[in-house]
C-alpha cells in the first residue's frame, strides 16, 4: 500500500502576514513539527518532512516572528543599550563598539536616546524589558533610584558605562578619570601655563563629572601655590556666563600668568570654541587648551585642538563582554575596569 503527504490547505489570504500554522498547513506537519524545524532540531525530523517544511517557508516567504522565539527558548539574543544623549560623540563611538561585539557574538542592539532626560530612564528600561532583552549596558545620566529599582524589577544582568549609580551592584567600564585628568593637567604646566579653569556641564549627581572636577582640584592642590585656578559649570544656552569665565581668565593672563582651559568633553569643547570667536581670541596664541574626547574635528579648529582621546570602542566593546559574560553564567563579584585615556597634542597646547 503506498502513502502519500496529507493534502496542504489553502495559502493565506494575498495581504496578510503567512503564520507557523499556514506553514504548517501547507507542509501538512504539525505547528509543532515546524517549530522543531526551526529551532535547530531537525535530528527529530525526517529527511521527507524537513524538505516539506523548507518547501512551504519559501512558498509562503514566512519568517519567524523573534519574540516568539524568544519566548519558546527563554531568551532573545536582544541587548537593550540606553545612552544619556545620543548627540554627544563619546555615546555614538561607545555604541559602535558594543554593538560590535554584540554582533560577533550572535546578539542585536537596541537602543534607547534619553536625550538628557532624567525622568525617562525608568521608562527606557521598561521599553526595552517589554522587548524582553537578554541584558542591559546603560550609559545613562546616573541620578536617583530609579534605574536600580527598575533594573532589579526586570531580574537582567546589567553593565554600566562611564557614570555608576549609588547602591547598584554591577559591573563598571569607564575611563580611568583622575588619570585623565592628570594627564591633562601635567601636560600643561609642562608647557608652562599656571592659571587652569575646568570647564565642565553641570555637575549634578553625575560620577564622571563629579570625578574629573575632584581630580583637577586634587592637581591644583597638588601644585599650589605655583598654579591656581577654578572649575566653572557651563549651562547649556549661558552663552554669557562662559564668555564672562574666559574674559576674567583672559585678564589673569595680562597680569603675565600663562593661562589654559580643559574642557570636560567634547559638547563643552564645540561651547568654549564658539565662545573663543565671540571673544575674538585663538587657541594656542591667547590660552592654551585641552579637551576630553577626541572627535574627528579636533584636528580642524584653531590650530588644531589636544585631547585626551578616550578608548571608546574599547569601552564599548568591553562592557558587551561583561554583560556577555553575565548572560553565560558567570557569578562573580561585580568588576571595575578602568581605561587610560591618550593625549593627543595638537597647537593648542603650544609651550609658552
Amino acid at each position: 500500500m503506498s502513502t502519500r503527504a496529507p493534502r496542504a490547505k489553502p495559502a493565506p489570504a494575498a495581504g496578510r502576514r503567512p503564520t507557523i500554522g499556514d506553514v504548517a498547513a501547507a507542509a501538512g506537519v504539525s505547528k509543532a513539527t515546524v517549530s522543531r524545524f526551526f529551532n535547530h532540531r531537525e535530528r527529530l525530523l525526517s529527511p521527507d518532512i524537513q524538505a516539506r517544511v523548507e518547501a512551504a517557508i519559501a512558498t509562503l516567504g514566512y519568517s519567524p516572528n523573534p519574540m516568539a522565539q524568544a519566548l519558546s527558548r527563554g531568551n532573545s539574543r536582544l541587548i537593550g543599550l540606553i545612552v544619556a544623549d545620543i548627540t554627544n560623540p563619546y555615546s555614538v563611538a561607545v555604541l559602535r563598539g558594543a554593538e560590535k561585539a554584540c554582533q560577533d557574538a550572535g546578539y542585536l542592539v537596541i537602543l534607547f536616546n534619553l536625550g538628557n532626560e532624567s525622568g525617562r530612564e525608568r521608562e527606557a528600561l521598561d521599553a526595552l524589558a517589554g522587548y524582553r532583552v537578554d541584558g542591559f549596558i546603560l550609559n545613562t545620566l546616573g541620578r536617583g533610584t530609579g534605574v536600580v529599582d527598575a533594573v532589579a524589577l526586570h531580574g537582567k544582568p546589567a553593565v554600566l558605562v562611564d557614570r555608576r549609580h549609588a547602591g547598584m551592584q554591577a559591573d563598571f567600564v569607564s575611563l580611568d578619570n583622575p588619570g585623565a585628568m592628570a594627564l591633562a593637567c601635567e601636560h600643561l604646566l609642562d608647557g608652562g601655563y599656571r592659571e587652569l579653569l575646568y570647564i565642565t556641564e553641570p555637575k549634578n549627581d553625575v560620577s564622571t563629572r563629579r570625578e574629573r572636577a575632584a581630580a583637577f582640584n586634587a592637581c591644583l592642590a597638588a601644585h599650589a601655590p605655583r598654579v591656581t585656578g577654578s572649575v566653572f559649570e557651563s549651562e547649556e544656552g549661558d552663552h554669557d556666563g562662559l564668555d564672562d569665565a574666559l574674559h576674567a581668565l583672559h585678564g589673569r593672563a595680562r597680569r603675565g600668568r600663562p593661562v589654559a582651559a580643559i574642557a570636560g568633553n567634547a559638547v563643552v569643547t564645540l561651547r568654549v570654541a564658539a565662545a573663543m570667536a565671540r571673544l575674538q581670541k585663538n587657541f594656542g596664541a591667547d590660552m592654551g587648551f585641552v579637551g576630553f574626547d577626541d572627535p574627528e574635528w579636533a584636528p580642524l579648529i584653531g590650530p588644531g585642538l589636544t585631547t585626551i582621546a578616550q578608548p571608546t570602542d574599547e569601552l564599548g566593546r568591553s562592557a558587551a563582554h561583561c554583560l556577555i559574560e553575565r548572560l553565560q553564567g558567570l557569578d562573580d563579584a561585580p568588576r571595575q575596569l578602568l581605561l587610560p585615556g591618550a593625549l593627543k597634542v595638537r597647537g593648542s597646547s603650544r609651550s609658552v
